[in-house]
């Protein structure tokens, strides 16, 4: 019989690991598992070589404690290996744990869930990208992609501000990008659709569909439906930032009912709003923009293909939710 043992990739900067490893001891004792083995990550990699290591020690289960970005990279190592990951949230958004209906400020919760949970298997997005020099990167996701205002606040928020002020840090840089209003020019296709050409503020990919604060950002993203959806930010003035903010209020009221779903369903569409959904998702740009992953910034791009593995990673959730 196989020794179940846990492997622990945490993020010392944003992890109390002293409540950590009580509540994982607790849990290995009620379940019988063996003592599990604790990886830390360093600036230097965002954790690459940490999930590698965990992974070399054939674990059952990758416990990630950290924020979205350490989670991002975890899953980079991990996915289609089979081994299935857990988190424990520890960062300014965590909005995969958001969207999966995860706990987010009970680390004994987290932890019992990560040990007794189901197995559930969720998309990844895979991004393609290409800077003016010609050189290309690829890199998963599995929260959003953004260009423009969310590559923005990538960049311009400090550790020490999201640390202190968690996501009150975001308010500056989104009121100084949303007074400025520079659009930028793109031609994109999604799948094998035509190549269309338009002006937008932001562009999000994204797997998920909600925000901090429970905003409901893409109404029809699941993250397990095999599908990217495409949002674009295209408002004329003030009056089109006041149209998306009134749809985006909507959107997080109707979105807790099937009744409100229903009555967003029937309401007219919003030209400032854009909405497309499919597997792939290619853009060029005239000018290089910034694009983010999951809330790290990953510099100046000038082409991107996001594309969507299916079913691609394991994630421990509630019985209840799998």
């Amino acid at each position: 019989m196989r020794t179940q043992r846990a492997a622990v990739v945490y993020n010392p900067v944003k992890v109390r690991l002293d409540q950590v490893r009580r509540a994982v001891g607790e849990q290995e004792r009620a379940h019988g598992w063996e003592s599990s083995r604790w990886y830390e990550t360093s600036s230097e990699d965002s954790g690459v070589r940490a999930a590698e290591d965990a992974l070399a020690g054939d674990p059952t289960l990758v416990i990630v404690a950290g924020g979205d970005g350490t989670v991002r990279t975890v899953a980079e190592v991990v996915h289609g290996t089979g081994a299935p990951m857990a988190l424990l949230p520890a960062g300014t958004g965590n909005l995969l744990a958001r969207n999966l209906g995860l706990p987010l400020n009970d680390v004994d919760d987290a932890v019992a869930t990560a040990f007794s949970g189901a197995t559930r298997a969720i998309d990844v997005g895979v991004a393609e990208l290409e800077n003016e020099t010609g050189e290309r990167r690829t890199h998963l996701f599995l929260v959003m992609a953004g260009i423009g205002l969310d590559a923005e606040m990538a960049e311009n928020t400090t550790v020490l501000a999201k640390k202190r002020l968690g996501w009150m840090a975001y308010v500056a840089p989104i009121a100084r990008s949303v007074i400025a209003n520079r659009l930028f020019h793109l031609d994109y296709r999604v799948d094998a659709g035509h190549v269309r050409s338009t002006r937008a503020h932001t562009v999000i990919v994204g797997n998920c569909g909600t925000l901090t604060g429970n905003m409901l950002l893409i109404p029809n993203a699941k993250v397990d439906d095999g599908l990217l959806d495409v949002v674009m930010f295209r408002p004329k003035g003030r009056l089109g930032w006041a149209g998306i903010g009134t749809r985006l209020t909507l959107h997080g009221l109707a979105g807790r009912s099937r009744f409100g779903r229903n009555v967003l369903g029937l309401a007219p569409d919003l030209k400032a709003l854009g909405y497309a959904q499919g597997t792939r998702f290619d853009a060029r740009f005239d000018t290089p923009r910034g694009i983010e992953l999951d809330g790290d910034g990953f510099g100046l791009v000038t082409r991107a293909r996001i594309t969507v593995r299916a079913a691609a990673l394991d994630i421990c959730t509630r019985a209840d939710a799998a």
